[in-house]
């Protein structure tokens, strides 16, 4: 009898081709989603040791799950007889292969063949059935996504019916790309350079798709990548003059190159050594300066009076849901909460160091007015010797005014026929003169 073929063994769970990405897909949607860790700090620990490919890939599934979380769940959900439970790692497994399926484009044998050993001692029948179930019916994700329960009734008592549809709307677009100028009397240049278009001086929105570190003007330090919103806190601020400013909270700098473009007197004050790196990079490369401290803001206090405080206040972040998805997940109104009082304490501690007559910026990337609104009527309620100073539409971008009460308020319809902005609520209030 002739030998019988060899048979090729089969392969290891490790050895299956993409495996160790999608391995930490699912560390980094447990770090996520059960932790409550911010997903770009997460990635580090999740993906530690891969290649730069893999690490991206990691990240890609993570957000396209996150970001259509509650969609994927009701595809889920309506294969099976019985719901899976919400934290069970086959409806997690689940997710991860119908996202790269459904959003990254990976053929369907592919995704299941990357699921399965994740499953490795649990159900995988029922995980290769379900999502067979799925798949067969020729699915497709909601356009736009919907979003997490919980936030749309938080948004809709703020803001109106209308606004989570426009959340939605925004979630469902890449985010453009603003930079902000160093010099601002350059801005039809570099708008013509870069391809892009300008809403103000000093601002240019870029063209989508733009590879940041290989367009003119990046290396030697003539721009910055900074979210038209979050550029209009400085701007509020208008010209330094040599005055001295607190740039508090300040990495990873863009309102500090602002400031010191300005031309005011920077100290930058951040509690984030790693960060305040990054910070120190940004000014060697745009050739601005600024004095740099890295203390936390609760035990520190300038050596004298100052002539203007810009306060970036630490916050929920649900301002940037559209880059990055996780914060609809980890955030509710406890978190909510516990940063409105810091918030509280911080913005009440940072107005004692102001001379009188100087003005404070208050600033925060959220969508929620209790972090915004309700602080500084608070603030201004408890304490009569500072007084609103409305913004004026004159400093503003187009397309960007002042509410009526006189502070900025940016929401998910703002520019939204020009690519949209990030939520930011931005006040300005001044130290009455002795």
């Amino acid at each position: 009898m002739p030998p019988s073929p060899r048979r090729r063994p089969a392969p290891r769970p490790d050895d299956v081709p993409g495996l160790p990405a999608r391995r930490a897909a699912l560390r980094l949607l447990d770090a996520v989603l059960r932790r409550g860790e911010p997903l770009e700090l997460a990635l580090h620990g999740a993906a530690q040791g891969l290649p730069r490919e893999d690490r991206a890939l990691t990240h890609a599934i993570a957000a396209e799950v996150l970001r259509h979380l509650p969609d994927l769940d009701a595809l889920i959900d309506g294969a099976t007889q019985k719901p899976l439970p919400p934290d069970a790692k086959a409806r997690m497994v689940l997710r991860i292969a119908l996202a790269q399926t459904l959003k990254l484009d990976t053929p369907a044998h592919a995704a299941i063949a990357t699921a399965l050993p994740l499953v490795d001692g649990g159900p995988r029948k029922l995980v290769h059935g379900v999502f067979g179930t799925v798949t067969r019916g020729a699915p497709a994700l909601p356009d736009p996504p919907t979003l997490p329960a919980d936030v749309a009734a938080r948004w809709t008592a703020a803001w109106g019916e209308a606004m989570p549809a426009a959340a939605a709307r925004a979630y469902a677009v890449r985010p453009p790309v603003d930079i902000s100028l160093r010099d601002a009397g350059e801005t039809t240049k570099w708008a013509e350079a870069t391809g892009g278009v300008s809403f103000a001086p000093g601002h240019v929105r870029l063209p989508d798709g733009a590879s940041i570190p290989d367009l003119p003007g990046f290396a030697e330090g003539a721009w910055w990548v900074q979210d038209i919103a979050a550029a209009c806190a400085a701007r509020l601020l208008g010209a330094g003059e040599g005055r001295s400013v607190l740039d508090l909270c300040a990495a990873p700098g863009g309102k500090t190159m602002q400031l010191a473009a300005a031309g005011w007197t920077v100290t930058a004050v951040d509690q984030s050594k790693k960060r305040l790196e990054r910070l120190t990079e940004n000014l060697a490369r745009t050739g601005l300066a600024a004095d740099i401290v890295q203390a936390d803001l609760r035990d520190w206090s300038p050596p004298a009076p100052v002539d203007a405080i810009l306060l970036d206040a630490p916050c929920s972040a649900t301002g940037i849901y559209r880059r990055h998805p996780d914060v609809l997940h980890r955030i509710g109104p406890r978190q909510i909460a516990e940063l409105a009082d810091l918030q509280g304490a911080l913005l009440s501690r940072a107005a004692d160091w102001l001379k009188p007559g100087g003005t404070l910026i208050y600033a925060t990337c959220s969508l929620e007015p209790e972090e915004g609104e309700a602080q500084i009527a608070r603030f201004l309620s408890d304490r009569p010797g500072f007084a609103l100073v409305p913004a004026e539409a004159s400093a503003l971008p187009a397309g960007i005014v002042p509410t009526p009460q006189g502070w900025l308020r940016t929401l998910p319809d703002t520019l939204a026929g020009e690519g949209g902005t990030d939520g930011f609520f931005i006040a300005r209030i001044a130290r009455k003169d002795n």
